[in-house]
């Protein structure tokens, strides 16, 4: 089992008791996040991973099993408030998470768009992704942190399983309403000018939901030692849940799956579930794992997995520098083979976001997973050196680092 190793910060700021299961499955998420995102930069794109009917097996469990990712990174957020409600009021932890969230949504607008994606600040092409959402959560966090965790849990959970009744909804004519829903159940388009586009990709309410789940399990890390059990069970629940409703094709998610000419293509119509807003399967699908995850960890994070750690320990830090890196890297690839790289500076239509691909751009898995590799290598000393500064100091800055 697991134990607190003393203080620390954890979930993009979030000051907690160290849990070294939580930091190690939230430095694989991380590392997994970076393979989704060298996909993004260095892939073929004439082919939507999700595509069940031209995608390859590899490339959809490729970005498959990065789906897991942005669900812990609402769900140990939650966590990690919970875990540092013991020493501080409400009222103070309610600061705590509104000022962040201000914070994450601040940084995703400049720096995370303006160097982590376009290389500019025409903000022609602007995508609301997942330090906007997260933002959010953390905002929407703060006032359900005076109720008992117990029911800020029940209220994520309700978000996570009705939110679905909305898919029905047809967007407003009115533009400032057509706007909100897209921002709360998009995804969709939050501005449309000539010369400005705002595109919301990670609607709020699933998100928010996720986010008061894992208050409620932080709760739960706070109050029993021994929560391996609570985690299996959780886990597995979830995982058949999925199953179960996946298999019935009524309620869950607005895609349903459908049978293929291969038995193989037929699995894959059965996983695609929809992240865009994250339906309740893609949750389950996606939430289930993580819970399994976080319960093998805790009975103590195996030694090759424990670089994770050090990747866990400073989410943030990790979350920008892979983007720039990624990008600069990028951009050194395409002046080695074209001569120029106005590719890569220059904001895309949103079909082709992040960038607009060159003639001939993209390279095979194989050399995807290579990239990937060597980046999420690369970070490792710089990501050892940063946890190792915000052990040893309390300055205040760090906290939004």
């Amino acid at each position: 089992m697991s134990a607190p190793t003393g203080g620390g910060f954890s979930s993009f700021g979030i000051r907690s008791y160290r849990i070294d299961a939580i930091d190690a499955v939230r430095g694989v998420i991380m590392i997994l996040m970076a393979l989704d995102h060298t996909r993004d930069f260095f892939g073929v794109v004439s082919v939507s991973p999700t595509d069940v009917v031209r995608a390859s097996a590899p490339l959809f469990f490729t970005r498959w099993i990065t789906h897991i990712c942005a669900p812990v990174f609402f769900l140990l957020t939650g966590v990690s408030a919970a875990l540092s409600r013991g020493r501080r009021t409400s009222g103070q932890l309610a600061r705590l998470l509104f000022t962040r969230g201000v914070w994450l949504i601040v940084l995703e607008l400049t720096v995370v768009r303006c160097l982590g994606f376009q290389f500019n600040v025409d903000y022609r092409t602007t995508m609301l992704i997942v330090l906007w959402a997260l933002g959010w959560a953390m905002i929407a966090l703060a006032p359900l942190v005076f109720l008992p965790p117990a029911a800020v849990a029940a209220y994520g959970a309700l978000m996570i399983a009705l939110h679905n009744l909305l898919d029905g909804i047809p967007r407003s004519p009115n533009a400032m309403v057509g706007a909100l829903q897209a921002i709360l159940h998009g995804p969709g388009m939050v501005l449309a000018t000539p010369n400005h586009v705002v595109f919301a990709a990670y609607p709020l309410i699933p998100w928010i939901g996720v986010t008061a789940v894992g208050f409620g399990l932080g709760a739960v890390y706070q109050r029993f030692p021994d929560r391996r059990a609570f985690l299996l069970r959780v886990g597995v629940a979830c995982c058949l849940t999925f199953v179960v409703l996946r298999w019935l094709n009524v309620y869950g998610d607005p895609s349903r799956w459908a049978p293929q000419p291969a038995p193989l293509f037929t699995v894959l119509s059965f996983l695609n579930a929809t992240k865009y807003p994250p339906s309740l399967l893609f949750l389950l699908m996606t939430l289930g794992p993580a819970a399994l995850l976080l319960a093998w960890m805790d009975r103590g994070t195996p030694r090759a997995l424990r670089p994770a750690i050090v990747y866990g320990r400073v989410p943030l830090f990790y979350f920008v520098l892979h983007l720039v890196l990624i990008h600069v890297l990028a951009i050194a690839v395409c002046y080695a083979r074209y001569g120029t790289a106005h590719w890569m500076f220059e904001s895309p239509s949103l079909d082709r976001y992040p960038f607009t691909q060159p003639p001939g751009w993209g390279y095979p898995l194989p050399i995807v997973y290579a990239v990937w590799a060597a980046i999420v290598a690369a970070l490792y000393l710089p990501c050892r050196w940063f946890a190792s500064i915000k052990a040893r100091r309390r300055d205040w800055w760090l906290s939004y680092l």
